[in-house]
């Protein structure tokens, strides 16, 4: 029998993600048998700060890779969204699960949808993307920062420290949370476009290891990996980090590959976006070919300004 070690954050949807890559390997691999190696993240730790003030997303995936690069494991499972796109030497982003749900989900105590909130209503998030597009649609809104596990955020929202909060859809699923909530609305992918990675799992593994590469190409979803790599592909020439507000999301449908963009000021003014329609022979580029016509419309002086006044009240607190 062999051993497999995979690492991950002990989360309640990190251990979830975990156990469900277990079942998977262990049903289709009667000789392997899979351990957890369970490790805190720093973006476990640190709570009370915005993401992009902790170092960004690297942080809820560094102890995991420090654990593999150590031989303390052999792979790591990851939303696929907390995954930076560098990759350190020695490991392997090898596959990408089947995506889920990838829409963002609209939760409240006292109003029906997003609509329905009034003015001056007070929203909950800690994403600059959703906070971009939220205030696209609805600048009288105040949005106010929302740290903390999922079910921590969603007791802030019982005790009314919110009229209502935007988390993304698969977590809640997946943990069965929803059923608590009166009001929940989901959100369509043209009014709230999710970032980089949504509702897919990472699987990164130690390179060089022919069994692993097995088990990661058993694990492959190529749709999943086409359209997460063309989104991967455009953060990476936009050089787009945390403290950026970034969306972009690609959908293979029927030989199709539909691909939407949006950056722009975290107060939702200054906003470009783009959507692409192509097949996918044709799909092969095109997050790096949209970076660059969007760098040409002046993309990356924008990213730069909507950073400085990202966080402007908690930068005297960066660490």
């Amino acid at each position: 029998m062999t051993t497999l070690r995979i690492a991950t954050r002990v989360s309640d949807l990190a251990l979830w993600q975990a156990y469900h890559i277990k079942d998977r390997v262990e049903a289709e691999f009667k000789d392997i048998e899979v351990v957890l190696n369970k490790i805190v993240s720093n973006g476990d730790k640190v709570l009370d700060k915005p993401l992009a003030l902790i170092g960004g997303k690297g942080h809820f995936t560094k102890e995991l890779e420090d654990a593999m690069l150590a031989g303390d494991a052999d792979i790591a499972v990851h939303s696929l969204k907390d995954v930076p796109t560098y990759i350190p030497e020695g490991l392997e982003l090898a596959a990408v699960t089947q995506r889920q749900d990838q829409s963002d989900v609209f939760l409240s105590h006292q109003y029906e949808n997003l609509e329905a909130l009034p003015q001056g209503a007070v929203v909950g998030t800690t994403s600059l993307r959703r906070r971009m597009q939220l205030l696209k649609q609805r600048p009288d809104l105040k949005v106010k920062d929302l740290r903390g596990n999922v079910n921590t955020r969603l007791r802030k929202l019982q005790e009314g420290q919110y009229d209502a909060i935007i988390l993304a859809y698969i977590g809640l699923h997946r943990l069965d949370l929803l059923k608590d909530i009166p009001y929940t609305d989901k959100l369509s992918l043209d009014m709230m476009i999710p970032p980089m990675g949504q509702a897919a799992l990472g699987i990164e593994i130690v390179k060089g290891q022919p069994l692993l590469k097995k088990v990661a190409a058993f694990l492959k979803d190529e749709n999943t990996y086409l359209a997460t790599q063309i989104e991967r592909d455009f953060i990476a020439a936009i050089g787009a980090g945390c403290s950026a507000p970034v969306a972009c999301n690609a959908v293979v449908t029927d030989n199709k590959v539909t691909f939407r963009v949006m950056l722009g000021f975290p107060d939702g003014t200054h906003v470009l976006n783009e959507k692409i329609v192509t097949s996918v022979e044709a799909s092969k580029g095109i997050g790096s070919e949209l970076a660059k016509k969007m760098i040409e419309n002046g993309a990356l002086e924008l990213l730069k300004d909507a950073e400085k006044i990202a966080f402007k009240d908690e930068m005297p607190q960066r660490i």
